[in-house]
């Protein structure tokens, strides 16, 4: 424990709490079902009724193949493996995310708010049936219907994928094989955070040393010492090289005769070029064992901010399991290779069917949260505001960005980029920061995961992803706002909602 700083404390404490709502979530969920099967059961069915009279499920059936099948035949791609799974997989599950989404909330915030305002639930409360089981119901219900129409589309998006990819040139087959249409695990060097939270504590008190610092806002300050300490993990200046070492661990025995992907991004320090053209950068790499055959590929010309793959041949994972890569910056500038995304060694980890079933799995946790918030609006308000308001809390969900940039500036009432003091009085900020930051750590336990991007670049979806999505988002955000619903509409007085 006396490595682990108080923020990695509170995030370990914070996930533990996560997890324990969302076994409760789960408890609840088994017990419910084992006293109450054939009400849940009668409700759903009730809901997909509902859905097929209002006409729903015919037209979302339409929409999707609409959208699977004719997007690929509109958007051309550029010949490449890339280019066509981007068209298949990233705009068609792009396309089918959004309208299950909106047909979701539509139908969560409309079966039940409609319900009640037409007097159809007074009769449906009055029978031996609590209004939490009804409310459940009419949760399974929606989500057993957007599991339906989710494997309609995934499986002729599938299917459609197959059969294009058949009819492409040998060599973007192999490409697409061995890069796209595959489960490709990642590992990257291993980063010792706690000897960078000690540099940065370090400099910051020597900073704050001089009295003309001392005077700045130590938020500010923090920021810039913090990014002035990973610089110099990072920046490569010219004629300087940077080596990475990979440690696979116990994968090391069954990856040494497998070919492996570098992946590798970085920034210069000329900035984006203004041309048509961007500029390019001569990349040279050794990678294998130091004291052993290494592999030398050709000199690359690689573009800054840009996303760069090329194959690795097997053999190269030295004794200990230890990938080593060296890059020497032999360009008149400094490259910065990020952290977090300056280089990753992708490798084989199972076949793309199950993988693209798995995202399927974390896009209807998606819709099961949806469903959730559109139900828990109907509880209370009518079917019009309803929906407002659950779309409010989208919109609060993908500010994300705005809700950081807050967080790293250290407030909202102005920080002068030039003195580091804040140009209002701070107290607003003493609220507001800490209300986002636990906001921007909620959000993210739902915004954490990216399924269409990791199908689109061969990426691992595994099992504990899709095991962790049912939990925070299924299991502890749904929970809560499933919660909030059933506590809301069962203390709503139902005989005074009357339809206009």
């Amino acid at each position: 424990m006396e490595n682990l700083n108080p923020n990695s404390i509170g995030k370990i404490l914070f996930y533990l709490f996560v997890y324990v709502l969302a076994f409760a979530a789960a408890v609840g969920e088994v017990v419910v079902w084992w006293r109450f099967p054939k009400k849940l059961a009668a409700i759903a069915l009730l809901t997909w009724k509902a859905a097929f009279r209002m006409r729903l499920i015919q037209i979302m059936i339409v929409l999707l193949l609409a959208a699977v099948l004719g997007l690929p035949l509109i958007l051309r791609h550029d010949g490449t493996a890339q280019g066509f799974i981007q068209i298949l997989l990233t705009y068609t599950l792009g396309a089918i995310t959004v309208l299950l989404g909106f047909a979701t909330l539509w139908l969560a915030c409309g079966t039940l708010a409609r319900d009640i305002e037409e007097c159809q639930m007074q009769m449906v409360v009055v029978k031996p049936v609590p209004r939490f089981v009804i409310w459940l119901g009419k949760w399974h219900g929606i989500v057993l219907l957007d599991a339906a129409l989710l494997v309609l589309a995934g499986a002729v998006a599938f299917g459609l994928m197959q059969w294009r990819a058949g009819r492409l040139p040998a060599e973007v087959q192999n490409e697409l094989r061995n890069k796209i249409l595959v489960s490709r695990g990642s590992m990257k060097e291993s980063v010792d955070q706690n000897l960078i939270d000690r540099a940065i504590e370090q400099q910051l008190a020597e900073r704050l040393k001089d009295p003309s610092i001392a005077q700045m806002n130590r938020d500010f300050v923090r920021q810039q010492v913090t990014e002035h300490v990973k610089a110099q993990y990072q920046i490569r200046p010219p004629g300087t090289g940077r080596r990475w070492r990979i440690d696979f661990g116990a994968r090391a025995a069954g990856l040494r005769d497998q070919p492996l992907f570098v992946r590798t991004k970085f920034y210069s320090a000329q900035g984006p070029s203004q041309g048509l053209s961007p500029p390019t950068y001569v990349g040279l790499w050794e990678i294998g064992p130091v004291d052993g055959r290494r592999y030398r590929p050709e000199p690359m010309s690689l573009a800054a901010e840009t996303v760069h793959e090329f194959p690795v041949p097997p053999g190269l994972i030295d004794d200990r399991g230890v990938l080593t890569i060296d890059f020497m910056n032999s360009n008149d500038t400094a490259l910065l290779f990020p952290l977090d995304e300056g280089l990753e060694v992708l490798y084989r980890e199972g076949g793309f069917a199950v993988n693209f079933a798995r995202g399927l799995g974390i896009i209807l946790c998606w819709m099961a949260l949806l469903a959730a918030i559109g139900l828990a609006a109907a509880s209370f308000l009518t079917f019009p505001v309803a929906a407002f308001f659950s779309l409010a809390i989208l919109i609060v969900g993908f500010s994300t960005g705005t809700l950081k940039q807050v967080i790293d500036e250290g407030g909202i009432s102005g920080v002068n980029h030039d003195t580091g003091r804040i140009e209002a009085p701070a107290l607003i900020d003493r609220v507001v920061v800490p209300a986002f930051g636990g906001l921007l750590e909620v959000v993210n336990l739902v915004r954490g995961f990216s399924p269409i991007d990791a199908l689109s670049t061969g990426r691992s979806v595994s099992w504990g992803q899709l095991g962790r999505a049912v939990a925070q988002i299924v299991g502890l955000m749904g929970g809560l706002f499933a919660a909030g619903g059933i506590i809301l509409f069962t203390r709503r007085e139902l005989a005074t909602a009357q339809g206009a």
